[in-house]
């Protein structure tokens, strides 16, 4: 099986789970900068109400399980190439 469709859709879900999060999101956000590196803060507050938590979180969670299932794929697709035969020159053509 070849991993490349899994990874661009579970790509797409990931990234359609985190719009749809930070779309429905209402927070701020404060930076500051010091000289002396230790005072130097990023605070990130957001909340997100309505459908966009459960569909985002759905769409994450969907997304991640399809990432890791996508790259076990393309190990598995790697130990398969490796042991193909010379007799069988389609097999590495896939």
């Amino acid at each position: 099986m070849k991993p490349d469709r899994p990874l661009i859709f579970s790509v797409l879900l990931l990234a359609g789970g985190l719009a749809v999060i930070l779309g429905y999101c209402h927070g701020n956000t404060n930076f500051t900068a010091a000289y002396p590196f230790s005072g130097t803060i990023l605070h990130v507050d957001f909340t997100t109400v309505g459908p966009g938590v459960l569909g985002g979180l759905a769409l994450t969670f969907l997304g991640a399980i399809l990432l890791v299932w996508s790259f076990l794929a393309a190990i598995v697709n790697q130990f398969r190439l490796m042991t193909a035969s010379e007799t069988q020159p389609e097999r590495l053509l896939d």
